[in-house]
C-alpha cells in the first residue's frame, strides 16, 4: 500500500472513496437511499477545489493495482478555539481495507503522532475506538453539525 500526497487527478477517486465510505459507515445515521443519491462528480468538483486551494494537506492510500482505497486530510485547524495545532479534517478507508493498517498509516501521514484534534460523529463506534487507540480522547466539546440532509451530533477528540 502506497501512501502519498494527493494531486488534482485524485479528486474523482477520492470522491468515490468518500461517498462509498459514507455509505458503509453512516447508513445507521442517514437512510441508504439518501446516501446512494449523492453525486461522485459533484463531490469530485469539491475535491478539486480543496486540492487547488492547497490549504488542506490531503494524502491518499493507493493499492497494488493503483486504486485509491482511502484518504486523510488535515490542516492547521478550522476552529477559532482550536485546542491543538493540527486538525484531522477527515479520514476514510473502504470497508474492504478495514484491518489492513491503511487507516493507521493515513492518520500518521496526515497528523503524525503529536498533538492534534478532530471532530467525529458521536454515533460512530468503529471510528471512536480507532481514535481512542491512537490517544484521542473527548474534550467535552459537542456540536450539532449538518450532514447530508440532516444534523447529527459530533464530539471533539484531542490528543
Amino acid at each position: 500500500m502506497l501512501i502519498r500526497p494527493a494531486v488534482r487527478d485524485d479528486a474523482e477517486p477520492i470522491a468515490r472513496v468518500h461517498l462509498a465510505a459514507w455509505r458503509e459507515a453512516y447508513a445507521h445515521l442517514v437512510p441508504l437511499q439518501v446516501l446512494a443519491a449523492l453525486s461522485v462528480p459533484e463531490r469530485a468538483d469539491r475535491w478539486r477545489g480543496i486540492l487547488d486551494r492547497g490549504e488542506t494537506d490531503v494524502v491518499v492510500a493507493v493499492d497494488a493495482v493503483g486504486d485509491v482505497v482511502g484518504w486523510a486530510s488535515a490542516s492547521d485547524g478550522r476552529d477559532d478555539d482550536a485546542p491543538r495545532p493540527r486538525e484531522l479534517e477527515g479520514l476514510y478507508v473502504l470497508e474492504a481495507s478495514y484491518g489492513s493498517g491503511v487507516g493507521q498509516r493515513l492518520l500518521e501521514a496526515a497528523v503524525g503522532t503529536g498533538p492534534a484534534y478532530l471532530w467525529s460523529a458521536a454515533d460512530n463506534p468503529r471510528a471512536l475506538a480507532f481514535y481512542r487507540r491512537n490517544g484521542f480522547v473527548p474534550d467535552g466539546a459537542e456540536l450539532r453539525v449538518p450532514f447530508v440532509d440532516r444534523e447529527i451530533d459530533a464530539v471533539r477528540l484531542v490528543r
